[in-house]
């Protein structure tokens, strides 16, 4: 009971923030999930978790979605992820936590690279970004760090970003669910532990809706760095301590 009220806690924490800066959920979530679970199962849980706090973001800006942008993205990304997905199911579980700990402390330099170039793209451009960021999600849970650039390099700003990377996002994480059930990774227990930590996203989701406009974009880019350097620490931690 302790263990799904501290899920709970951390998803309120995460789904908020997600909801006002368009990623970190996962990046939260996911060492807590680890930590509890194992990193095996704790995928495919926050899989079913990130369907819900998509569909949350999704219903609380829904008059915003740009559709021919999720489109692009998702034409390309939805089986992009269920091949990353597939991949991952054959990987040992030590290599998937050292996998997700390094990529998402890498994403911290990535994110500030692309930052500094003017960089304007085109749907085709979304097209082709969603192929590789559909099969790294596959993988390492969670992108958010690269497709939130690539849809704000695209022209989007505040709900329509929130709601168009929510929607885009939605896709490729139901693709990651059907893969993982079709596999037999996403049994009946671990669709129970995602809607549990799914619903504290959901309810942070529409916590975060009022702050949006009051946001200081500079200073929640530096909040997702720290974030994602302690969450990619944690997970190299897990690997380094595992049994």
């Amino acid at each position: 009971m302790l263990a799904y009220l501290f899920v709970l806690a951390v998803g309120l924490v995460a789904g908020t923030i997600s909801g006002i800066v368009g990623t970190g959920s996962s990046i939260m979530l996911i060492p807590v999930l680890a930590y509890e679970f194992g990193p095996k199962e704790a995928v495919p849980i926050m899989a079913v978790a990130a369907v819900m706090a998509n569909l949350s973001r999704i219903v609380a800006w829904w008059r915003e979605v740009d559709w021919r942008a999720c489109a692009a993205y998702s034409v390309t990304g939805v089986p992009a992820a269920a091949l990353g997905a597939r991949t991952l199911l054959v990987l040992p579980s030590r290599a998937v936590d050292i996998a997700i700990g390094l990529f998402l402390m890498a994403m911290v330099p990535a994110r500030h690279w692309l930052a500094r170039r003017d960089i304007k793209i085109t749907l085709w451009h979304l097209a082709l970004g969603g192929a590789v960021i559909g099969y790294l999600t596959g993988i390492v849970v969670s992108t958010g760090p690269l497709s939130v650039p690539l849809f704000l390099f695209y022209g989007l700003t505040k709900g329509a970003f929130l709601a168009t990377e929510a929607a885009s996002s939605l896709g490729l994480y139901l693709s990651k669910s059907v893969t993982f059930e079709r596999f037999g990774a996403l049994d009946m227990a671990v669709f129970l532990k995602g809607l549990i930590a799914g619903s504290s996203l959901m309810f942070g989701a529409f916590i975060a809706k009022r702050f949006v406009l009051k946001l200081d974009p500079n200073v929640f880019r530096l909040v997702m760095d720290g974030i994602m350097l302690l969450a990619g620490l944690s997970m190299l931690w897990n690997a380094t301590h595992a049994t």
